[in-house]
């Protein structure tokens, strides 16, 4: 029992030194990869893809105010931009190949 009360002291001892901001930071990292996943033909979910960027697009305001870095802030909007152009092609091709089948109603 005394294990376990030190390490959850530790554990909340850990907690309290990670920012939200750092939290955040990973987090749309992740979610910036998962995008980009759900974009590939193999593993198309443009939905999925459409939270990601909706996500990105959110939270990088309120990352430059809680004081990140600007160059990380950048890395982000750089990558939803990516992102976002991505998304675009998988739309385009995911129309075209809809058109594409016979009995479509393109």
């Amino acid at each position: 029992m005394a294990d376990e009360a030190a390490t959850e002291a530790e554990l909340l001892a850990a907690l309290d030194k990670v920012a939200v901001s750092d939290v955040l930071v990973q987090a749309l990292a992740a979610a910036a990869a998962m995008g980009f996943r759900r974009v590939a033909p193999e593993t198309r979910d443009l939905e999925q893809a459409r939270l990601a960027i909706e996500a990105l697009r959110a939270l990088e305001p309120v990352l430059r105010e809680a004081g990140v870095e600007e160059e990380l802030v950048r890395d982000l909007e750089q990558a939803r931009t990516n992102l976002q152009l991505a998304y675009a092609k998988a739309v385009a091709e995911s129309s075209a190949d809809q058109s594409s089948v016979p009995g479509s109603s393109a």
